[in-house]
């Protein structure tokens, strides 16, 4: 089972965005797996462009203050994921309209989609519980948002 702890590594973390806008949020988002070393340098403008892409066709906002923008890319040899909060909220086209609060930005190899929809029935599971986007919601900092996914992690493998 795929954990959110092993997905965000450090430095995948922006608490807060400095982004006031979709875009910026997910250039803010691979910049920081870049930084952190998670995701190749040379993939990084590639990258922003697919996800960018696929916001222009479907918004991944979907509701309830939540994004989760993604995509497979052939250049990623592991499933990385970064986590980004907006204390303002950011216009990601959502389902619902309402801004978006908590970016959760997942790239995979295209070589195991299997790993991809196990990373988003995870996030998608936590993500639906009030309880851990209300927690997103008032973390302040890096390291709060570790102690959330941390204990959603822990809840995840008991039940």
């Amino acid at each position: 089972m795929v954990k959110l702890l092993d997905m965000i590594g450090p430095g995948a973390i922006v608490a807060p965005l400095t982004a006031g806008d979709r875009d910026g949020a997910v250039r803010e988002l691979v910049e920081s797996l870049t930084a952190a070393g998670a995701s190749p340098a040379s993939l990084k403008d590639e990258l922003i462009a697919k996800l960018l892409a696929r916001e222009k066709v479907h918004s991944t906002g979907f509701g309830r203050g939540v994004a989760v923008p993604h995509a497979k890319h052939a250049g990623l040899n592991r499933l990385i994921a970064a986590v980004g909060l907006s204390p303002r909220g950011i216009d990601f086209a959502s389902l619902d309209k309402q801004p978006v609060y908590s970016v959760f930005l997942l790239l995979s190899p295209e070589s195991r989609p299997e790993e991809h929809l196990q990373a988003m029935e995870v996030l998608f599971k936590n993500l639906t519980k009030d309880s851990f986007r209300r927690g997103l919601r008032q973390a302040r900092g890096e390291e709060e948002v570790r102690a959330i996914l941390r204990e959603a992690d822990s809840h995840q493998l008991a039940g």
